[in-house]
């Protein structure tokens, strides 16, 4: 068993689907299929046949699919206690699948026996075994997966002992044993293992060596851990889902259990080696896209904030040795090492992720200065973390050669509403340009995009590259609650041209000055980064006489 490859079993399209807004079309569940079989994944559960008609629509999608590693599961459960195996539907629907692969979930708790199916006991070994042998004889590979083992097992060990054993005298050489609620600690999931080999074997009477396996939920924060401790324990089939998708807390986490497996034990696995353990990044986030998740920024291995350093020391260490606060190499998994810009960083902070931008400070700005200056202004509310275009801009306004390419003059917000007629905006703004001063106007839903509308018509004349630009989120954070409505708040902004995404973020007592700052350096961003180039006063008057829009809307004062 020892020598036994570790096989993971991914049941993302299955157990996964049941969290909390978690849902997959038919076409999802295909692509995501498909993307698990490329990366090298052994098993991949997709469905309930007989639970939905979406279900078995993929498995007779699934037919025609040339698949490259894995084996496709149909996943059911046994027979109704008032049917015969050969009769009971649920069972056919598994058969009629076609699957190379059938999971078959039976009660391993009395709680669920007596109380939630109501069936005697021994007759719910004899579903068990009846299920299992019409599965094996229909010439399939067949998995047991023994519902609430562990919850089973501490209220009576000896029965669920004998579900095990009437699963293996139907035939079944997987046993996979599942803490359903997921509330098991990690020592008592490793006795109960030890005492259920002992009490097995791993040997078949019959003949034919026994796969031990496991399936546990997060419900206390352990599904991953219980998973590795349980093959460091000799488990060889492990199952899991991306992301940790699943019913209340999640299941284990397949990503964490991949990489834990490849990157911090010798233990030969399948997929060989982890599959291709630098795709195991996109694979996650490609999962989550598809999910329609935003990715967890602080999931291990794959998140964002990973390999992300933001403490003064934690960055001046990772400056000088990269695996200095780092358990493995981010490359690894197709992640990367980040340094964070904050008030907790320091030079080398502000120096490196300076540098990861594009930005070489030495020479140009100090590093220390800068530093300095990003802790005052995040005492004042700002946040630098969540903005690196609003960063950059900092860098880029110290050093000698910069020149605002626009500077906001003043501008009016008015907001009213009037004998119940619909809610109405306006904002005003003079801004000035190449020494020319242009007072512009618009509407909006609100203030802030009444402000956004009047802001863009005055700055398109000069810089085309504009028109391109939306923003397509926009966040405020009340940062002292205790101030009520006089609390100072903080505005973050995100904005696309279609190619690039960048943030960026201001802060005020109020909301629309903070909305303003955030939006100036959002458009400031674009005409930098952009290559936009000002449009002189003769190439404006020739877009003026054609279109006439600009006549209109901008007046110089």
């Amino acid at each position: 068993m020892s020598d036994a490859p570790v096989v993971l079993y991914d049941t993302t399209l299955r157990d996964g689907t049941q969290g909390e807004n978690i849902t997959l079309s038919l076409a999802d569940k295909l692509r995501v299929a498909r993307m698990l079989d490329e990366y090298g994944m052994p098993y991949v559960e997709g469905g309930w046949p007989g639970s939905n008609p979406k279900d078995a629509e993929f498995f007779k999608a699934a037919r025609s699919v040339e698949w490259k590693t894995a084996k496709l599961a149909a996943f059911g459960s046994t027979r109704h206690r008032l049917r015969t195996a050969d009769t009971d539907p649920n069972l056919q629907e598994l058969l009629r699948a076609e699957t190379p692969v059938v999971t078959i979930f039976g009660k391993s708790w009395l709680l669920h026996v007596v109380e939630v199916l109501g069936a005697a006991p021994a007759e719910n070994l004899e579903m068990i075994a009846d299920s299992v042998r019409v599965v094996v004889e229909g010439g399939r590979e067949l998995v047991y997966d023994a519902e609430h083992y562990f919850d089973g097992y501490r209220a009576d060990p000896a029965y669920a002992l004998s579900t095990l054993r009437a699963a293996i005298d139907g035939g079944a050489r997987t046993l996979v044993l599942c803490d359903t609620n997921g509330g098991t600690l990690t020592a008592e999931l490793l006795r109960i293992i030890g005492e259920t080999r002992a009490a097995v074997g791993d040997t078949a009477s019959g003949g034919g060596a026994i796969t031990w396996g496991i399936h546990t939920h997060n419900a206390a924060e352990l599904a991953v851990a219980n998973s590795l401790a349980a093959v460091q324990a000799g488990i060889r089939h492990v199952q899991a889902t991306i992301n940790g998708y699943g019913a209340r807390c999640g299941n284990a986490n397949m990503v964490s259990v991949l990489a834990g497996l490849a990157l911090k034990t010798e233990l030969p696995l399948l997929p060989a080696g982890g599959g291709q353990l630098a795709a195991l990044t996109e694979l996650s986030r490609s999962v989550a896209e598809i999910a329609n998740v935003a990715p967890n920024d602080y999931q291990p291995y794959v998140g964002r904030s990973a390999f992300a350093h933001k403490g003064g020391v934690h960055g001046a260490a990772v400056a000088k040795v990269e695996r200095s606060y780092q358990h493995v190499d981010p490359t690894a998994v197709g992640n990367e090492g980040r340094l964070v810009v904050s008030e907790l960083g320091g030079r080398a902070n502000t120096r490196l992720r300076a540098q990861q931008l594009g930005h070489e400070l030495e020479g140009v700005v100090d590093p220390a200065t800068l530093s300095t200056l990003i802790k005052q202004l995040e005492s004042e509310g700002l946040s630098f973390e969540g903005a690196e275009a609003s960063f950059e801009l900092l860098i880029r306004r110290h050093q000698a050669d910069y020149r605002p390419p626009f500077r906001i003059v003043d501008y009016t917000c008015l907001v009213e509403q009037r004998s119940g007629a619909d809610l109405r905006a306006e904002a005003t703004v003079k801004v000035e340009v190449d020494g020319e001063t242009l007072h512009t106007a618009a509407d909006g839903n609100g203030p802030v995009n009444a402000l956004d509308a009047a802001l863009r018509k005055a700055l398109r004349a000069f810089y085309p590259v504009l028109d391109t630009v939306h923003l397509y989120d926009y966040k405020v954070r009340i940062l002292d609650s205790g101030a009520a409505t006089a609390a100072r708040t903080r505005v973050t902004i995100e904005s696309t041209d279609g190619a690039a995404e960048w943030s960026t973020m201001g802060s005020d007592t109020n909301i629309i000055a903070a909305s303003a700052i955030a939006l100036a350096d959002s458009l400031e961003y674009a005409i930098w980064k952009r290559g936009g180039e000002l449009r002189r006063r003769d190439e404006r008057h020739f877009t003026t006489l054609i279109g006439g829009e600009v006549a209109h809307d901008i007046r110089p004062d």
